[in-house]
């Protein structure tokens, strides 16, 4: 067989222009994290927080609908922020009308926070639409296939959970 047949025989298995290569794959994985990030950013102006409040928040909510309590160290472990800064984040969600306290009734000194009523349906109906639609396009695909994105994406995760950045200090 001459170089020539192996291509012609090649491309007539295998069509150039429906080959995805590994370039293709991270594209849209950012087109995809940039079209998230962009709805994210939209959900937080809708409720006016920053994006650790939609974090709390969506942390509060979920708790909320599965009947489990969550006080202040819990959220900051759940969001990853330190408790000063939950304490501070709290407080404005508080002063927003976001999110109230209630005494723990299994710990006198202690306090639960949740979302509130309008803040809560505002903020549920926000993360349900972006979660269902995502749900609809993640269940057309074939289980085996569902596997596949799965271990891709973990796989991903790990890269990018193993990437070390160096701290650039400012010439003074």
């Amino acid at each position: 067989m001459t170089s020539e047949l192996t291509t012609s025989i090649a491309g007539y298995w295998y069509d150039e222009q429906s080959r995805v290569d590994a370039v293709d794959v991270l594209a849209a994985l950012r087109r995809y994290r940039a079209s998230e990030s962009a709805a994210q950013r939209r959900a937080r102006e809708a409720l006016g927080v920053g994006e650790n409040a939609l974090l709390a928040l969506r942390v509060l909510v979920e708790a909320g609908q599965s009947g489990e309590s969550v006080n202040a160290k819990e959220l900051a472990d759940r969001v990853g922020i330190t408790a000063a800064s939950t304490s501070a984040l709290v407080e404005r969600l508080v002063r927003s009308g976001h999110v109230e306290r209630r005494s723990d009734p299994n710990d006198r000194r202690g306090v639960i926070l949740s979302a509130t009523g309008p803040s809560m349906h505002q903020a549920l109906r926000v993360i349900e639409e972006l979660d269902r639609r995502e749900a609809e396009v993640a269940e057309q695909l074939p289980a085996d296939e569902r596997a596949i994105v799965v271990e891709f994406l973990q796989a991903m995760a790990r890269a990018a959970d193993r990437v070390e950045i160096p701290v650039l200090r400012r010439r003074a």
